[in-house]
């Protein structure tokens, strides 16, 4: 498309998107409809084939962020850059009233690309630990900052909208959980216009495109990495009693870790404790003086977190101790300063408001209210901790046709693939209801 004729269509989204928002109940906000459909036609299609096409790793987000900061800017807002690593701030300033924070996650994953689709990433890159990796976006996070810049466009040009302070967030290593604390530690909060609210959406390859959960309570588990290093006495195979071996030790701690779960909580508190791997031993017949165990622990609640967390420690030097491995060579047990986030709850009175400028804008139908599948983290928590003040809200969009959701490959999957256009365009319009609704023009 001619330079000419993308600047003609892009002055009529801005035209359709500045158009009021329709009435309470209305359930259909076409003017916001019509204007997102063209940002997509005319934008945003080639922009997410940009991002699925190019993702980078954690923390290593460099061309992504360059790329939304260049997108940001075009739009008239405040833009820095660098913000605790790659993160990226835009800021708009719209007249006295509340703020709010977008946030969109840019990261993607050690993850070779094998969905299919005629725009599957080959992206290779060198990781932090040093070693070169695939790269793909498997979990959505090219559909999170394509619907951030189109959420950008909608609010800059429905100003007459809303009243207060918006704050966009392009946010590095989130699947390290590690780049929301990242950004909050290098002065989110302090350097820039701090959030009375705080909003981010996820897609969900098993959600029915066009449909939009928000839930009023959690929305992802606490998670912390655990590194247990099993100390022994290596000796030869034929000869077990002349050592202790570390790996007959760590199969006990392995299953022993159970028993935090099973035993010790409550069956009606989310609780896991997963090993995810283990290493060590030489060869068939020489017992080795260690075995590392890499660990995942998730939790609904701070009490249980930390339960968990001491029980582990408690599991591991106490299994050792009665197999008689000796005092100074007990288990060592790290809980990664890094990789760890606090669950994230969404603000029931925020959320409830959220909710009904949904509904009012986009039909009772969109809302779904789809049970937690399973334990997974988030660090979007760290932006809305308790201690903070901010209040979030968290809802997932769905990205797939409603007959294959059920179906359809899990994130983080090489096979993992969204439908772009319905992901991306509810994506935007939630968020932009969402906002007006929190920043209303009196």
């Amino acid at each position: 498309m001619k330079r000419a004729t993308i600047t003609a269509v892009l002055a009529a989204v801005l035209a359709a998107g500045a158009a009021p928002v329709m009435a309470q109940g209305a359930g259909n906000d076409a003017g916001l409809k019509a204007a997102v459909k063209a940002d997509y036609d005319a934008n945003l299609g080639a922009l997410f084939d940009h991002f699925h096409r190019n993702p980078e790793l954690s923390g290593l987000e460099v061309q992504t962020a360059a790329r939304m900061a260049q997108e940001l800017r075009a739009l008239g807002y405040e833009v820095t850059t660098g913000v605790g690593g790659t993160g990226v701030v835009a800021v708009l300033r719209n007249g006295a009233g509340p703020t709010v924070m977008i946030r969109a996650d840019m990261d993607g994953l050690p993850v070779e690309e094998k969905s299919g689709l005629a725009n599957a990433s080959t992206v290779r890159q060198v990781d932090s630990d040093g070693v070169e990796k695939p790269v793909m976006h498997a979990c959505g996070h090219d559909v999170h900052i394509t619907a951030l810049v189109g959420t950008a466009r909608q609010m800059q040009a429905r100003k007459a909208n809303w009243s207060g302070t918006l704050v966009l967030v392009a946010q590095p290593a989130e699947e390290r959980i590690f780049g929301a604390r990242a950004m909050v530690e290098d002065g989110l909060y302090s350097r820039f216009p701090k959030p009375d609210y705080a909003l981010a959406f996820h897609v969900s390859a098993d959600t029915p495109t066009g449909r939009i959960g928000v839930p009023l309570d959690i929305t992802s588990s606490s998670s912390d990495s655990v590194d247990i290093a099993v100390h022994g006495v290596g000796t030869h195979g034929a000869s077990p009693h002349l050592g202790v071996d570390p790996i007959l030790v760590a199969s006990h701690i392995v299953v022993a870790l159970q028993s935090l779960r099973s035993r010790e909580t409550s069956p009606l508190e989310g609780a896991v404790v997963t090993v995810g791997a283990i290493r060590g031993g030489i060869k068939h017949n020489i017992i080795s003086d260690r075995v590392d165990l890499q660990l995942t622990v998730r939790a609904d609640s701070p009490e249980v977190r930390a339960q968990l967390l001491d029980g582990i420690d408690r599991v591991a030097r106490n299994t050792a101790l009665a197999m008689g491995v000796p005092d100074d060579k007990l288990p060592t047990v790290v809980r990664s300063k890094l990789e760890n986030t606090p669950p994230t709850i969404n603000d029931a009175e925020t959320a409830t408001r959220v909710r009904a400028a949904l509904t009012a804008g986009l039909g009772e139908e969109v809302l779904i209210d789809k049970p937690r599948g399973g334990m997974g983290a988030e660090d979007f928590a760290y932006f809305v901790t308790p201690e903070s003040g901010v209040k979030g809200v968290y809802f997932r969009v769905g990205g797939t046709p409603a007959d294959q959701a059920d179906s359809a490959p899990g994130h983080h999957s090489g096979l993992f693939r969204i439908t772009p256009e319905p992901a991306v365009t509810l994506g935007i319009e939630g968020s932009v209801l969402a906002a007006e609704a929190l920043m209303p023009r009196d």
